[in-house]
């Protein structure tokens, strides 16, 4: 990558730090360490990276719901996020190609009798998600008759969903999984109701910061850097975006 520009600096980190936004309500983008409270993961290091190569110190600020996140761009406290592509947050945000590609599925009671979204989007069928989430805003335009519960964050909607014994749940597929592990007699539906396009991005108006992490998230997919940083989180199943062109 080319020497970076100081226009380039100066519109992704104005204020001479890079605040960037660190959704830990995903675990397969970020994590904690619980005895140490070090942070890991592919945007952990995707952001260490950048912060390197821009010359500035970087401030990693940590979010338990993407909603969060993006409240937090929209308020000017972050400089950078990592979010999910879609097209109400691009009306904030000026997104990058997409680095990873996760899914979004339903979980449901082992028992249920639904199978699939056309089951689901029925009167009276009741389903928690975690409020301002990629999936959630995909439900929101998809699901013309069930209600939408939404919850703080994934782990809550999923817990709400689990002990109130309501139709389904819609998440990211490792969280559910990993849900399904400690909570007997549930079920994934599959296939995913939706792709989640993971990206990084940064405010609307910038527009060579944006043009900087376009290039950024390319070369780093070229690299390997992306696809090491989820091997050594542990994230064997997902999907490294393929390039894209100009």
């Amino acid at each position: 990558m080319k020497p970076v520009l100081s226009e380039v600096v100066c519109q992704l980190a104005p204020k001479g730090r890079l605040r960037v936004g660190i959704n830990l309500g995903n675990i397969v983008l970020a994590q904690i360490d619980p005895h140490t409270g070090e942070l890991s993961g592919v945007t952990v290091a995707l952001a260490r990276e950048l912060g390197t190569r821009l010359g500035v110190d970087l401030d990693l600020i940590r979010f338990d719901a993407a909603g969060k996140v993006f409240d937090a761009l929209k308020a000017g406290v972050l400089d950078v996020i990592f979010l999910a592509i879609d097209p109400f947050r691009a009306q904030e945000i000026a997104f990058s190609p997409p680095y990873a590609l996760i899914e979004g599925n339903f979980v449901v009671e082992a028992s249920s009798k639904l199978y699939s979204m056309t089951d689901i989007d029925k009167p009276g069928m009741r389903v928690t998600v975690a409020r301002g989430s990629a999936y959630d805003l995909f439900l929101t335009r998809a699901l013309k008759q069930a209600t939408l519960l939404r919850l703080p964050t994934g782990i809550e909607a999923l817990e709400v969903f689990s002990s109130d014994r309501l139709e389904a749940a819609g998440s990211v597929k490792q969280p559910i999984v990993k849900f399904m592990e400690a909570h007997g007699n549930l079920r994934l539906i599959e296939p995913a109701f939706m792709q989640i396009r993971q990206a990084m991005g940064t405010p609307q108006g910038r527009p060579l910061g944006a043009a900087y992490l376009r290039s950024f998230i390319e070369e780093m997919k070229a690299a390997g850097v992306v696809a090491e940083a989820l091997r050594r989180s542990g994230q064997h199943d997902v999907e490294v975006a393929p390039a894209e062109t100009p």
